[in-house]
């Protein structure tokens, strides 16, 4: 039996989690182009030179660090989700760094993109396939309570 909400008595947990995902994605995206000028410009164009290392180095910083630290990109924080692991806890440093590490690894090849798509659009709980290898979730942040 699974810690995680079930998508059949909870649904909400999972609901619009594809679109949510991707507009995360746009808004962290953006945000790394613009850290990457930044770096280019702080660096008088040298980094120019290594733009492809220097974008991958900054993908896993970004993205590892943010989700280690709150479980979720914070584009994700702005779309209200967050990563749970198979045991419904919130990612901690090394579910992040490998979760990280597996999304940067598909990102790299056209044909995982195009299934871990295919899998948030089909699957009960909306999983990519860093999702599904690892078990984890992306799933409706719960309101904190003040």
């Amino acid at each position: 039996m699974s810690a995680l909400p079930d998508p059949e008595i909870e649904p909400e947990f999972y609901a619009d989690i594809p679109v949510k995902r991707f507009v995360a994605w746009v808004f962290d995206s953006v945000l790394l182009l613009f850290i990457s000028l930044l770096i280019v410009v702080f660096t008088l164009f040298t980094a120019l030179f290594f733009l492809p290392v220097v974008f991958i180095a900054l993908n896993l910083l970004y993205r590892g660090l943010t989700i280690a630290r709150h479980s979720a990109t914070p584009g994700m924080r702005l779309m209200a989700i967050e990563f749970r692991d198979r045991d419904g806890r919130r990612f901690g440093p090394v579910t992040a760094f490998l979760h990280t590490a597996g999304f940067v690894a598909a990102s790299a090849f056209f044909v995982p993109q195009i299934v871990s798509i295919v899998l948030m659009l089909t699957t009960p709980r909306r999983q990519g396939l860093v999702d599904l290898v690892l078990g984890s979730v992306a799933i409706n942040r719960v309101a904190e309570r003040f």
